[in-house]
């Protein structure tokens, strides 16, 4: 669980968000590329990518003098995981007070 407070937490800033964002539809990017998609800063871009490098949600490689970004899959799937999870606890509850109200209407 300590692992996808920090994701939330990371992809909790519009700017982060917006990166993860670019990163999976666009696959692997320099971070030039993402500056220039931003009306920040390439220093506050670099700030923002470290934050995801730390928890988990982008890794980067690098390619001659080049930072190249990307998603990490697997902290995309334990959101992923976590959300089905959630999502089955949910829809329980519901499917009781659906049986409940039909039972009621019912009688």
């Amino acid at each position: 669980m300590t692992n996808l407070i920090t994701t939330f937490s990371a992809l909790a800033d519009e700017t982060r968000f917006y990166l993860v964002e670019q990163l999976m539809t666009q696959g692997e990017l320099p971070a030039g590329d993402l500056v220039a998609q931003r009306p920040i800063s390439g220093p506050a871009v670099s700030r923002h990518l470290k934050i995801l490098r730390q928890a988990g949600v982008v890794q980067q490689r690098i390619d001659g003098t080049r930072r190249l970004y990307s998603v990490r899959p697997e902290s995309l799937k334990a959101i992923s995981d976590w959300t089905i999870e959630k999502r089955a606890f949910w829809q329980a509850g519901l499917d009781r007070l659906e049986t409940l109200l039909d039972e009621e209407q019912n009688t």
